[in-house]
């Protein structure tokens, strides 16, 4: 693994509010998708505990950097 330059970032493109759930699917491969409907059935059984999770991880994980403005 000495070779993976893998950046947990949320993306500019692709997301639907801050970008959250699509960070963690490019972080781990998956399809956005299922990180989405997974994070819905998550934040459902834990009486929407996961918004305030959602609240904290966007401000946490940083968004990915401009690639035409440097």
């Amino acid at each position: 693994m000495a070779g993976t330059d893998k950046k947990l970032e949320r993306p500019r493109t692709g997301r639907m509010l801050a970008g959250v759930c699509a960070a963690f699917a490019a972080y781990f491969g998956l399809d956005v998708t299922l990180v989405r409907v997974g994070y819905v059935l998550l934040s459902l059984f834990t009486a929407f505990s996961g918004v305030l999770v959602y609240f904290i991880l966007t401000i946490i994980i940083p968004q990915e950097k401009n690639r035409y403005f440097k």
